[in-house]
């Protein structure tokens, strides 16, 4: 079964291609993902990278976890899943957006 990892602090320079590229020492990556904010098109600094067997995640890890890439010295560790977050825009009040009295 195939291992997600959760890469933190990442350059605002690393693109998917230099995280793939980085993260192959280990062992055979399937996927490399720098997460991206939708209103700028900036890094968020965080990433994922997946590999085609545990082992080769686990050694990923051992490899670059507080281990420096681009200038940036990287958290790397096992991705947790999304947890659920309560729907945005529900603060209550009334339709206009005021208090209501």
């Amino acid at each position: 079964m195939a291992k997600k990892l959760y890469v933190g602090s990442l350059s605002y320079s690393t693109n998917d291609g230099s995280l793939k590229d980085a993260f192959s020492q280990a062992g055979e990556v399937t996927s490399a993902q720098v997460i991206m904010d939708k209103m700028t098109g900036r890094s968020k600094g965080f990433g994922f990278v997946e590999f085609a067997n545990d082992s080769d995640a686990d050694k990923a890890i051992e490899m670059w976890n507080g281990k420096e890439l681009d200038g940036r010295k990287l958290i790397v560790n096992v991705a947790r899943p999304m947890e659920p977050r309560a729907p945005r825009g529900e603060m209550g009040g009334s339709s206009r957006g005021g208090r209501t009295w």
